[in-house]
């Protein structure tokens, strides 16, 4: 692949900030090694743009000046919500990953189980809401979510990282009110999903062009996430997911051969419901011949350790090689596109 000169857009205003730079950083390390000119473009917490200290600027029509191709990796609303994907698109500049339309509904949690119920796709139940109508109908959230069984767990809808999240023993409790009110704090958007007690199993599917431009969705071995030490009733919570040794990734997960096609299959048909492009990291629930959807992750951590990252080096496929997958898609992408005259 030609050597090109990429905008690695990483920080943004959300508060998974801090895991975005941490993402950046490595993709700019992994692109330069596989041969590119790849430079940190950081959105600071007030929004503004900056390359090494100095202004980026960003021209519609004529892209990111200095820069081929953008690669995003900002996590959370401001980023991964379709918002820097649609800015993208204005300024005209190829990017790597999903479009404005997935990258909405893949880090709505709201929007996303809406759609993946209208394929037909296993998930877990669910009860989403906003301020305005928790403020009008509590009383019926309330009955609703009890519905869902125990425990439930209550989250902003467009968070990740396992921000703002609880879990609630009983949801007839003033437990699940004040969980509701601290997701609030958060995101006018909340959701309060059923607990599964299968095992936590997740997947990465990465689009690959081959031949004449055509793409195919290749997806990973399965692995499962364990929490070493765990209490009764600990789950997966931020300090779990990123202080050192707070988990454990056993690739490929020890998981029979069925339920892993089962899961390769419920991952596919979720990645294409929601529109997904380049990548994502889908992850699910195994409860004997059950695979339910968690989430679809369009804009997973992508550092070299991160689970994406992980669950293909396991199948052989190297970081830098990933990196130049996803530039390539990006490229197709943008050739696509310009065929239409919309």
């Amino acid at each position: 692949m030609q050597p090109l000169a990429v905008a690695v857009i990483a920080g943004g205003r959300s508060s998974e900030r801090e895991v975005s730079l941490n993402s950046g950083a490595s993709v700019v390390e992994g692109l330069r090694q596989s041969g590119h000119s790849a430079t940190l473009v950081e959105i600071a917490d007030d929004g503004t743009w900056s390359r090494d200290g100095d202004p980026v600027t960003l021209t519609p029509g004529l892209g990111i000046e200095g820069f081929d191709v953008a690669f995003p990796v900002v996590h959370g609303p401001f980023g991964e919500d379709g918002t820097l994907q649609g800015l993208l698109e204005s300024v005209r500049i190829p990017y790597v990953g999903s479009g404005v339309a997935a990258s909405a509904m893949g880090l709505d949690k709201i929007l996303a189980k809406q759609r993946l119920a209208q394929e037909g796709i296993p998930q877990v139940d669910f009860v989403g809401f906003t301020d305005t109508e928790w403020t009008e109908h509590s009383e019926q959230i309330l009955a609703s979510a009890q519905r869902l069984g125990s425990p439930v767990w209550v989250k902003p809808a467009r968070l990740g990282s396992s921000v703002g999240i609880s879990r609630v023993e009983d949801p007839a409790s003033g437990q699940l009110k004040e969980a509701i009110l601290a997701a609030l704090v958060h995101d006018p958007r909340v959701i309060i999903e059923a607990s599964c007690p299968g095992r936590e199993i997740e997947i990465s599917a990465l689009e690959k062009v081959g031949p004449e431009g055509r793409t195919e969705l290749v997806l990973s071995p399965p692995g499962e996430i364990t929490l070493p030490g765990a209490a009764e009733g600990e789950w997966y919570d931020y300090d779990r997911k990123y202080k050192s040794g707070g988990m454990e990734l056993v690739v490929p997960a020890e998981i029979a051969a069925q339920q892993a096609e089962a899961v390769c299959m419920v991952a596919g048909r979720a990645f294409r419901a929601l529109g997904c492009e380049g990548y994502s990291r889908v992850d699910c629930f195994v409860n004997g011949d059950d695979v339910l959807i968690n989430e679809v992750n369009t804009s997973p951590g992508f550092t070299s350790t991160s689970v994406f990252s992980r669950l293909f080096a396991a199948a052989g496929v190297e970081y830098p090689e990933l990196l130049n997958d996803l530039l390539r898609s990006a490229l197709e992408r943008d050739i696509r596109s310009a065929r239409f005259t919309f």
